[in-house]
C-alpha cells in the first residue's frame, strides 16, 4: 500500500470509534440493544410517545425511590431462594432451573379457573406458580433442580413433571412437553461442558453479565432467542430468558458472589408481554389500529411475526437523564414495572390486556 492510498482498516476502526461501537478491550456485548434499535427504527405497528416516556420516567423514579426498590426486594419474596437456609450452589441451581422454565403462564380462563399451584396455604398463579411448584417439589423430595435428574429419562418423565406442576384447578400448566425438552437439553449441555452444575457456567463468564448471556445463547438452544425481522440478514437477538437468568442471579445474591457482574448495566429490559402492557397503559407506546384491535380482542399473535417482534430502553435512559447518578438499571426497572402491572390487575383497575403469544421465549 502506498502512502497515497487510504488505510481501509484504520478508517473502519476510526468510524467505529466515532460511532461509539469500538471496544478496545474486547468486552462482551450481547447485541440485544442493537437489535432493539433496528426494530424500533423499522417498526410500523408499534411506536413510542416521547413526552409520555419522559413523564413516565419521572413518575417511575419517584415511586421506586418511595418504595426503596433494590435487589433485596426480589430476594425477600417468600418463594425465592432463601440463602440463609440453602447453600449458594443450591441457590444458583434453583435460579437456573426457574429461568430455564420461565415462560408462557398466561391463560384465557378466569382467575378462579386458570392454572394455579397451592403451596404453603396460598394459591399462586402466573410466574409464581412456577416458583411455587419448584419449591413444593423440593419439599416432596423430587430433585427438580438437579441436572442429573433431568437426564434420567426413567425418573424425569412428563408424568413426573405434571406431578411437580400439578394444578389446583382443571387447567394444566401450558407447554409441559416443551418444558421437559428444555430440562433434557440443559442437562445434556451441563454434563458435556460444565461438569453437571450451573455454577461452573456462571464461573465461565468471568464476572461478565454479557458474557454469561452469550454463553447461554451459544450453548443452549432453548436460551437462543433470536429471530429474523423484515428481511434483516443478521438475526435480532432478544434473549429474554438468558438475560433474566443473569438478572435473577444478580438480585438473588444482591450483586455479590455468584451475582457479582462487572457489566450488569449491559442487561436490557426483558421483552415479555407484561412490560409492553404497562408501557401501553402508561401511554409510552401505541399500536396501529389493527394491532390494537387484535390485542384488545385477545387474539393469538404468532411467534416470530412482525407484530410480535415489534412488541418486544428509553424509560431507563430518561430516568438517568433526569436524575444523573441514580442507582438504577434496566433490571430493577423491569422488576418494578412487572410488579406494578400485577398490582394494578389485583386491584381491579381497568387496563388493556397484554398481547398473547404462546412461546418458550417468554
Amino acid at each position: 500500500m502506498s502512502d497515497d492510498e487510504p488505510d481501509l482498516e484504520l478508517l473502519a476502526l476510526l468510524r467505529q470509534h466515532l460511532q461509539g461501537k469500538l471496544t478496545l478491550n474486547d468486552a462482551p456485548e450481547t447485541g440485544v440493544l442493537e437489535g432493539a434499535e433496528y426494530v424500533y427504527d423499522n417498526a410500523i405497528d408499534v411506536a413510542l410517545h416521547m413526552r409520555s416516556c419522559k413523564n413516565a420516567a419521572a413518575a417511575i423514579h419517584a415511586q421506586m425511590q418511595q418504595k426503596q426498590y433494590s435487589p433485596a426486594t426480589w430476594s425477600s419474596h417468600e418463594l425465592h431462594p432463601d440463602r440463609a437456609k440453602i447453600s449458594d450452589e443450591a441457590a444458583v441451581a434453583f435460579v437456573f432451573t426457574m429461568d430455564l422454565l420461565n415462560f408462557s403462564f398466561w391463560s384465557d380462563k378466569s382467575e378462579t379457573d386458570r392454572f394455579a399451584v397451592e403451596y404453603r396455604g396460598k394459591r399462586w398463579t402466573g410466574y409464581w406458580s412456577l416458583v411455587a411448584g419448584l419449591q413444593r417439589a423440593l419439599d416432596e423430595g423430587i430433585p427438580i433442580t438437579d441436572s442429573h435428574f433431568w437426564q434420567d429419562e426413567e425418573e424425569c418423565t412428563l408424568d413426573v413433571l405434571k406431578q411437580v406442576f400439578r394444578s389446583c384447578t382443571n387447567e394444566e400448566m401450558p407447554l409441559l412437553p416443551e418444558r421437559l425438552a428444555c430440562l433434557r437439553e440443559a442437562g445434556q449441555v451441563l454434563y458435556e461442558k460444565y461438569e453437571c452444575h450451573p455454577v461452573n457456567l456462571v464461573d465461565a463468564a468471568n464476572g461478565s453479565a454479557a458474557g454469561l448471556v452469550n454463553l447461554l445463547a451459544r450453548d443452549f438452544s432453548c436460551f437462543r432467542d433470536e429471530h429474523v425481522f423484515e428481511g434483516r440478514r443478521k438475526p435480532i437477538r432478544i434473549l429474554k430468558r438468558a438475560q433474566i437468568l443473569v438478572a435473577d442471579l444478580w438480585a438473588c445474591f444482591e450483586g455479590e458472589d455468584y451475582g457479582a457482574f462487572n457489566d450488569i448495566d449491559k442487561i436490557t429490559m426483558f421483552a415479555d408481554y407484561r412490560v409492553p402492557q404497562i408501557l401501553y397503559n402508561m401511554g409510552c407506546i401505541y399500536y396501529s389500529p389493527a394491532l390494537d384491535l387484535a390485542i384488545r380482542d385477545k387474539k393469538d399473535i404468532p411467534q416470530g411475526g412482525s407484530w410480535e417482534m415489534q412488541l418486544r430502553e428509553l424509560i431507563r435512559r430518561e430516568i438517568l437523564r433526569q436524575h444523573p447518578g441514580t442507582n438504577i438499571n434496566a433490571i430493577l426497572l423491569d422488576f418494578f414495572l412487572y410488579d406494578t402491572i400485577k398490582e394494578m390487575e389485583d386491584a381491579g383497575q381497568k387496563i388493556v390486556p397484554h398481547h398473547r403469544t404462546r412461546s418458550i421465549w417468554y
